[in-house]
């Protein structure tokens, strides 16, 4: 009875590593499918082929390693981190810090374009229409956002 219950034991584990595994891989005639989710003639293959391996000792590294050997990189849903896949996942992160500091310099400059034109305002040197127009924008209050409100009836 006891080693019925470890044989069930293993059987549960192995199919359990056998999902897990799958989840992660892509299918290759689906490409959007997981093989677990695939019913595609590969993905059944490729599920088998898996089991196969865990049931011949494979760890699950091993077996992710056969696969991207075997069929390449793309099959995994997780690819590996190295130096190409690093430039393309902190790219988005270089250009939107790139662009904030071109936002920062360009609001710096706005700032000290005004200390300028307010430092010749006190000189008496007169602003030209352009000069004029930044400093009305820049001194002129919002308008109120949303509306009337329940109190001001």
């Amino acid at each position: 009875m006891e080693k019925k219950d470890e044989t069930v034991t293993n059987a549960r584990v192995v199919e359990a590593r056998a999902r897990n595994i799958s989840n992660k891989v892509r299918c290759t005639e689906c490409g959007g499918q997981s093989i677990e989710d695939s019913q595609a003639d590969i993905a059944i293959l490729l599920r088998q082929l898996i089991r196969d391996e865990i049931h011949s000792g494979k760890s699950d590294k091993d077996i992710f390693d056969k696969l991207r050997n075997d069929y390449g990189e793309t099959v995994l849903y997780e690819p590996t981190f190295d130096r190409q896949t690093a430039i393309i996942w902190l790219s988005p992160v270089l250009v939107a810090g790139a662009a904030a500091g071109i936002w920062a310099y360009q609001k710096h400059r706005q700032r000290t374009n005004v200390h300028i034109m307010a430092l010749n305002l006190v000189r008496g040197v007169p602003l030209t229409p352009k000069e004029k127009q930044t400093m009305l924008e820049i001194l002129t209050p919002p308008p109120p956002k949303g509306g009337r409100r329940w109190w001001g009836l």
